[in-house]
């Protein structure tokens, strides 16, 4: 079954602050991240628990966190950029802080998460965002990061491709188009 994502507003005509963009945004990322999780099950790469799920999901979201600053480095100034990406990435947490916590109990998760989203940032600030998507060493790093996640084993050697070749840019495709959508063409 294809993810529906919805990136339209319903009344188009009015205008939206960059916290209630970002908010829309934080939802989406995690329902591609979720989605990307899911179709790796479904490609038969096998998960140990529900924590490796989630670690999973969250490098997908930094990923998708760095694709939104550079999609908003590209249309905003500073200002509304720096508003926008915190925003972002504040709604994002909140979501794998419900998320985690539903899963595997009660807990602190935003706090490692911001810590593997500033690691992240600084990795893949090395990383270009080209017109046509990102480059290979952006989506190959997303790779790496997620087969370091899931092992080496037999089930799982090949997840680097499955990653570099079609989920990330597929994760990027979707949510580029939505931001788009979101802040108007």
């Amino acid at each position: 079954m294809a993810l529906r994502i919805k990136s339209h507003w319903w009344n188009e005509g009015a205008t939206r602050s960059l916290p209630e963009i970002a908010s829309a945004l934080a939802a989406i990322a995690w329902r591609i991240a979720l989605d990307k999780a899911i179709n790796l099950h479904c490609e038969r790469f096998l998960y140990r628990d529900d924590a490796q799920r989630l670690a999973v999901i969250a490098e997908y979201l930094f990923f998708l966190i760095q694709i939104g600053d550079r999609l908003a480095h590209a249309r905003l100034d500073d200002a509304e950029r720096r508003e926008l990406i915190s925003a972002f990435a504040a709604k994002v947490i909140g979501h794998v802080q419900d998320n985690s916590q539903d899963l595997l109990g009660p807990g602190d998760y935003g706090r490692p998460f911001i810590a593997g989203l500033n690691e992240r940032s600084g990795e893949y600030a090395a990383f270009q965002l080209e017109d046509d998507g990102p480059s290979y060493a952006f989506l190959r790093h997303l790779g790496h990061e997620i087969q370091s996640l899931m092992g080496r084993d037999e089930e799982n050697r090949w997840i680097i491709d499955q990653v570099m070749d079609k989920d990330g840019y597929e994760a990027y495709k979707r949510f580029a188009r939505a931001f788009q959508d979101l802040l108007g063409s």
